[in-house]
């Protein structure tokens, strides 16, 4: 790689081809990515594959069964852990509204918040547009 180097006003300068400058600007963003996500592990964070983070905020699926397949569970063990009815369960990815307790209670099955589990309000969609 040619890399030209010189000094205007006793500052020095170095010049190099796009393309590698594109690579390093890459490589940054990159190291900047991990760095954040070792301070959020840190924290206590979790941290998600982008597959998940689709699904659960661009599909249009419902985001209760997008985190219950996430964990791994069937709709019956997710009701036994949180306390609820399969049909309870089933209801609420299928639309039905819930409780607020019987949604804290799949929240913490869940190990997720209740934001989390529910779709934003239209209001929010609309000032997230924006």
């Amino acid at each position: 790689m040619k890399l030209l180097q010189f000094e205007i006003n006793g500052r020095r300068w170095a010049m190099l081809p796009l393309d590698y400058y594109d690579e390093l600007c890459e490589a940054l963003e990159d190291a900047s990515d991990a760095e954040a996500m070792r301070q959020a592990q840190a924290r206590g964070g979790q941290t998600f594959p982008s597959s998940f983070v689709e699904r659960l905020l661009l599909s249009g699926e419902n985001r209760m069964r997008v985190w219950r397949e996430y964990r791994g569970l069937s709709a019956s063990e997710l009701a036994r852990d949180a306390g609820v009815s399969t049909g309870q369960i089933l209801a609420i990815e299928n639309g039905a509204s819930s409780s607020a307790q019987t949604l804290r209670r799949v929240a913490e099955a869940l190990d997720a918040s209740i934001d989390a589990l529910t779709p934003p309000s239209s209001e929010e969609h609309r000032n997230q547009g924006s």
